[in-house]
């Protein structure tokens, strides 16, 4: 006896020198596979004859799919496993696609025709499995027997912990299974012949489908749960007569796609985000969104930075430099900023009759501005008031966010942005969508698989690395809430006949130069050496209390930053991130220009030579002067920052009220005697950039050429 393992020796090869020419071989198991005809094929048109038992009912009279009419069949895969893995079981996916199919099923039917008999056990009785060879020379016996498949064979791999199957030689123990085999092929009542039904059906694999028939119906199963769930509801309603508008008439083609696949988002998850590269026409994609809701009578806010308000009144205005003033945009538009604002006017519009929750859709530009999502006790952040007054209140409101960056050096940028499309309910997204995570797990995980990428050695930390460890739910998340396209992806799969080519992008030039020609003028090392003296006293008012009334400013200033009350955020902190970020922006400003360095070193003087003002009145009026300050962030009013890099003051910095700060509390005279170090340092930065005329600045004049 052998003992086969199908790892190191296999049934196959096995098989393959026992059928010999004019052997005769008898099977009897659940399942018959094509492929492992076409695996012993050779061997198989040397025997002399096959028999073969289906130890389960199998293509009999009460079962056989041959009931079903052919022109319902088609393609069609038997419900029943043991029929079906006539064309190949679950774990000969490999073999299926190869597509090879028809060849081999043609190839089996001509050959069950001239040499193999099949009969079907028709009772309910178990019955064993096993195989014989019998031959003038020696007879074999296999068992136990799975099914005859590639994989029994041992050609493709399958789920079984083992499939070890013993070789019998011994002509004796062999002739007792043959017997056995012989005795119930005999019997009519256990068994029915199904030779015919069975090649009937196998014919209609080669004889009933045409190529194209089977294209089809394979497009058909790949996409048929789309088809199922796309609903009129969630596509552009072409009554609106969005398409005779002027911005939709301007737009390309591949922006007429961003446009059609926005809508449908919104309306399927009530949000998404347009990450287009930067050139690839967000603004105007998004204003054909926004002229699709207004005219089914949808009210729109636009929120975006104050750098970019410029633009979009520009649309929304009867200006002569609106391209698209025939389409009569009515949407509002307002800053980031104004969200923490309740007063006053912003771009025309006073704070304090917006109704923030009667907007239909909200389009935030720059989107990214709203990744952070760090939660404090006492405070309604800039994020969360965007949230609670303009999303969650009023109307249901639908999000479309504009980002060529939503995801800065986390994944959790991202996740904080799609929020604001759930109304910060991740079992909303989730359950539409419908994956097997909730949507913080995904981002976690992610988050997880790129912190492991980004510790690979460089030649290891490839695209295709990272897109291989990421969860399928991840790009789940992505494909249904994010359209993102390159100029790569553009050209590839559009016409870009009427778009011409892009423009090509050419490498940064690095030029390294002093800050001015002239002699009489200090460079960039001794600038930063007298910045770093400044102490910018200014805006760290709270250092100087003296510690016998410090107490009274911490109870009313400093911050719960957690649930608990276990960790405060005090005015001290702020006013030291306050001097750094000062501190970045002069350095910021510098790099700039000489003139924008001039600008931000005045404004600083003048917060200086006013709080120093302060300072005086108090002491000749004494008792009379009230306060010092009403709050940290108008020191900034007339500073000028970059908002792409620069956070919000107002959001950074301020405890939500007025900073008041008695003068009699403070140690005045350490306190004036810093600012007054201040001033002296910064009139005389003022004065060297004084000296520098435009025509004398090095930056702009290596811009120029």
């Amino acid at each position: 006896m052998e003992l086969i393992d199908n790892i190191n020796n296999l049934l196959g090869d096995s098989l393959k020198t026992s059928l010999i020419p004019g052997a005769r071989l008898k099977i009897a198991a659940s399942c018959f596979s094509i492929y492992a005809y076409e695996a012993l094929k050779e061997e198989l048109e040397k025997v002399d004859s096959l028999e073969f038992i289906f130890t389960s009912p199998t293509f009999v009279e009460s079962e056989a799919t041959d009931r079903i009419r052919k022109e319902q069949r088609e393609f069609h895969i038997p419900r029943a496993e043991r029929e079906r893995s006539f064309y190949g079981s679950e774990f000969e996916i490999q073999l299926k696609n190869k597509l090879t199919q028809k060849a081999i099923a043609k190839e089996c039917a001509d050959w069950i025709k001239r040499k193999a008999k099949f009969r079907s056990n028709q009772t309910k009785a178990p019955m064993q499995q096993f195989a014989c060879i019998t031959s003038n020379q020696n007879s074999y016996a296999y068992m136990p027997l799975h099914g005859f498949t590639a994989v029994d064979l041992g050609y493709q791999p399958g789920n079984a912990v083992s499939n070890f199957v013993n070789k019998i030689s011994d002509t004796a123990f062999a002739t007792n299974y043959l017997s056995l085999f012989d005795q119930i092929w005999s019997d009519a009542e256990k068994l029915d012949d199904v030779t015919q039904r069975l090649v009937d059906h196998i014919s209609t694999v080669y004889q009933e489908n045409s190529p194209e028939k089977i294209y089809f119906l394979m497009l058909y199963n790949i996409f048929n749960e789309f088809l199922e769930d796309l609903s009129e509801d969630v596509l552009p309603n072409d009554l609106t007569g969005y398409k005779d508008s002027l911005i939709w008439k301007k737009l390309f083609n591949y922006q007429r796609d961003a446009a059609t696949g926005i809508i449908n988002k919104l309306e399927t998850y009530n949000g998404c985000i347009l990450a287009d590269s930067v050139g690839l026409g967000k603004t105007f994609t998004a204003l054909a969104v926004v002229k699709y809701y207004e005219l089914r009578n949808k009210s729109v806010l636009v929120l975006c930075p104050k750098k970019l308000a410029e633009n979009w009144t520009n649309y929304n205005g009867n200006y002569v430099t609106n391209p698209f003033v025939k389409d009569r945009f009515g949407y509002d538009v307002l800053c980031h900023t104004d969200l923490q604002r309740n007063s006053g006017e912003s771009l025309g519009i006073p704070l304090n009759k917006v109704n923030w929750g009667n907007y239909d859709l909200v389009v935030i530009d720059e989107s990214h501005n709203f990744r952070n999502n760090d939660a404090l006790k006492e405070k309604e952040t800039r994020y969360q008031k965007l949230m609670n007054r303009v999303i969650r209140a009023g109307v249901k409101t639908k999000v479309l966010m504009l980002s060529a960056t939503p995801v800065n050096n986390r994944f959790g940028d991202l996740k904080n942005q799609l929020a604001l499309a759930y109304e910060g309910e991740s079992s909303h997204l989730q359950e539409k969508i419908g994956t097997s995570r909730s949507i913080e797990e995904i981002f976690k995980r992610a988050q997880k698989v790129f912190n492991e990428w980004a510790e690979l050695p460089p030649e290891g930390r490839t695209a295709s690395a990272i897109l291989n460890s990421l969860d399928f739910d991840f790009f789940q998340v992505l494909d249904s809430v994010t359209i993102a396209r390159s100029r790569k992806h553009i050209q590839t799969f559009y016409d870009t006949s009427d778009i011409g080519q892009f423009p090509e992008r050419l490498k940064p030039l690095s030029i390294h130069c002093g800050l001015t020609n002239r002699a009489d003028v200090i460079g960039f090392n001794e600038i930063f050496r007298r910045l770093t003296l400044l102490q910018l006293a200014v805006y760290t008012p709270v250092t100087y209390i003296l510690p016998s009334r410090l107490e009274k400013y911490e109870a009313l200033y400093d911050t719960d930053v957690s649930i608990g009350g276990g960790s405060k955020l005090k005015q001290a902190d702020r006013e030291l991130s306050l001097k750094r970020l000062m501190t970045i922006n002069l350095l910021k400003r510098l790099e700039s220009s000489v003139h924008s360095f001039r600008l931000t070193l005045e404004s600083l003087r003048d917060n200086h030579q006013r709080t120093l003002q302060t300072i005086t009145d108090f002491q000749s009026q004494g008792a009379m002067a009230a306060s010092l300050i009403d709050d940290l962030s108008s020191s900034f009013n007339n500073i000028e920052f970059d908002d792409d890099e620069m956070p919000d003051i107002d959001e950074a910095f301020s405890t939500g009220g007025k900073i008041k700060i008695n003068l009699a509390d403070m140690d005045l005279v350490a306190w004036e005697h810093d600012l007054k170090a201040d001033l002296w340092l910064i009139e005389e930065l003022s004065g060297e950039m004084q000296k520098v005329s435009p025509a004398d600045d090095s930056q702009l004049q290596n811009l120029k050429r």
